[in-house]
């Protein structure tokens, strides 16, 4: 395997021969979950989205491995995550969709960047670019289907589409796609979905009547092109689900939904210490010990992305042995209780990874902290520098 490479934020200044704390990001794990979920699409097209960083993995190694892994078009929220992937030399097919007034659409239509118009104002500006560029923009008109988020309403639908086809004919845009979001996909019995799903219907049959006929329809999430395939349409827009997270519940997940997962987080621990029956661990005090132990401290805290929340639940694996946070989450680092276990300084500690050897899932460090693993990856830190590997090593384990 050749060697890892490092990729830091300038400001992070960490040692990069030997990091204290570092996100392992499997790309390979990236590259299957793509094609497994390409299988699963059928034969719809398949959007890898990229928002937020590459929820936490990093934008455009994570974005190098989708493609690799079969993606026909790259999502990202923001104009200015679609400028950096232009910038690193990604030229496949980009659809952003997040813009408010005043984003320099220009910039996106010279740089073959398929952009959202969510009403009429927002085309018009579009449409504004597209003169200034000289050339057509590529636009996905949105529909709300019921998630009371972005997109024309139902009422103001047919009026945005009239406007769509005016642009058309006067070659300022391509109608490109008409999409919405679901609100409730990863609830399979959730009775909201049909009910998108029949809106959606309903607006591409007003779309039609009114000579607007996208290439792409697109509606369905992770959890609904894993789980119902009524909603793929022309394309699926995975998210989680590309970096090995599935968002079902777990009594709908099947072994046809072989994700793994493509980040693993670890510390070297800093710090062992004995501590006696009683000790109040880390601030407040809120946690004692219950008899006498010893505690190792982990240099990893809510400014790296471990939640507060988690304090005295969250799971680590150091070696062979499982352990829990003890006290409260401190900015910069936080405590376990090891017992009499032969923990060292040095010993990397595991705060989850794929599951493959043992170390904790992130689904129960979502649990212990009250929130959705969405959230934990996308707050890991900067100063955590990620490591590009194309398989995970096995952890530190003691005798090997």
């Amino acid at each position: 395997m050749p060697s890892p490479t490092i990729f830091l934020d300038s400001a992070a200044r960490i040692d990069t021969a030997n990091p204290q704390r570092s996100a392992l990001i499997d790309l390979g794990a990236i590259s299957g979950n793509v094609e497994t979920l390409r299988g699963i699409a059928g034969t719809a097209k398949l959007m890898a989205v990229l928002k937020a960083d590459g929820y936490g993995h990093g934008l455009v190694p994570a974005a190098r491995a989708a493609l690799r892994g079969g993606a026909d078009y790259l999502g990202t929220a923001v104009l200015e995550e679609a400028f950096a992937l232009r910038a690193a030399g990604v030229d496949a097919p980009i659809f952003t969709w997040l813009n408010a007034p005043g984003s320099n659409y220009l910039r996106a239509i010279e740089e073959d960047i398929d952009l959202a118009a969510y009403d009429c104002a927002q085309l018009e500006e579009i449409c504004h670019a597209a003169r200034q560029a000289g050339r057509p923009a590529r636009v996905h008109l949105k529909i709300d289907t019921g998630m009371w988020r972005g997109g024309a309403s139902a009422e103001d639908w047919p009026r945005l589409c009239g406007a769509a086809r005016r642009a058309l004919d006067a070659g300022l845009i391509e109608a490109t796609g008409i999409w919405s979001h679901l609100a409730a996909a990863d609830e399979p019995e959730n009775p909201s979905t049909s009910m998108q799903l029949a809106a959606f219907r309903a607006a591409l049959a007003v779309a039609r009547d009114l000579g607007i006929t996208p290439r792409l329809r697109h509606i369905a999430n992770s959890a609904a092109t894993l789980s119902n395939p009524e909603a793929h349409f022309d394309l699926v827009r995975p998210g989680i689900s590309v970096y090995g997270i599935n968002p079902l519940p777990p009594e709908y997940r099947t072994s046809r939904m072989d994700l793994r997962p493509a980040m693993t987080l670890r510390a070297a621990v800093a710090h062992v210490k004995a501590a006696p029956a009683g000790a109040a661990v880390s601030y407040g005090g809120t946690e004692r010990a219950a008899a006498a132990t010893q505690l190792a401290i982990i240099p990893l805290g809510y400014a790296d992305g471990v939640m507060r929340s988690a304090s005295s639940k969250g799971p680590v694996q150091i070696g062979a042995g499982r352990y829990r946070v003890i006290g409260r989450v401190c900015m910069d680092q936080f405590m376990v209780q090891v017992g009499s276990d032969a923990v060292v300084p040095g010993q990397q500690a595991l705060l989850f990874g794929p599951g493959t050897d043992g170390e904790p899932h992130l689904d129960q460090w979502a649990q212990a902290a009250d929130t959705i693993p969405y959230e934990i990856l996308t707050r890991i830190g900067t100063r955590v520098p990620r490591i590009y590997l194309e398989s995970i090593p096995a952890p530190d384990v003691p005798g090997t």
